[in-house]
């Protein structure tokens, strides 16, 4: 008798609609799950963004709790730079990047923006405060914005020209003012 209740088992399981939804459902989310890895994979390999394309957007909270937009930045030349307190390359440049925003502060067409990526909120305060950077600065929150630009480290910079192209991507240090600026001039006559 144990036999063919057995058997009837195997029958209901076989002949039950259920069983064979629920194999599809889980084929379904399986392929789907691969695809976003794919994805995923193919999108880390890419590198980071390339001068010539639409710069991405993004959302900036300072550390002040200015919450700024990259639309609102149309029309002026954009400087983001990536940094990180913990990042020794990144104070090699900092002198050189407070500079070029005294220089260019006044203009109004220029914005200068730190986005601090990976570090803690004191260490990050405390960066600032000892290279007296006044541009706005902030945290990657969620890593966002490194996402947008597929950075690969710290220091990172991209510069945006008024049509919202990135023009040019400075992957490590600056080494000098003067870098900067011709970088920057170029964008500045129409």
């Amino acid at each position: 008798m144990t036999e063919n209740n057995d058997n009837l088992s195997i029958v209901d399981s076989e002949t039950n609609p259920r069983s064979g939804a629920g194999r599809i459902v889980v084929w379904v989310g399986l392929f789907t799950l691969l695809a976003l890895v794919g994805w995923a994979l193919i999108r880390s390999q890419e590198g980071p963004v390339n001068p010539g394309k639409p710069a991405p957007e993004f959302q900036f909270i300072s550390f002040e709790g200015e919450t700024l937009s990259s639309e609102e930045f149309e029309g002026k030349v954009v400087v983001v730079n990536f940094w990180a307190s913990w990042c020794t390359p990144c104070e090699s440049e900092a002198a050189e990047l407070e500079a070029a925003w005294r220089i260019y502060q006044t203009r109004g067409d220029v914005v200068f923006l730190g986005v601090d990526y990976v570090d803690t909120e004191p260490e990050a305060k405390l960066y600032l405060e000892k290279f007296d950077i006044t541009y706005p600065n902030g945290p990657d929150l969620r890593t966002s914005i490194s996402q947008a630009f597929r950075i690969r480290g710290v220091p990172e910079t991209y510069i945006i020209a008024k049509d919202g192209i990135l023009s040019h991507a400075q992957i490590g240090p600056f080494l000098s003012l003067a870098q900067i600026q011709s970088v920057i001039d170029p964008l500045l006559n129409p």
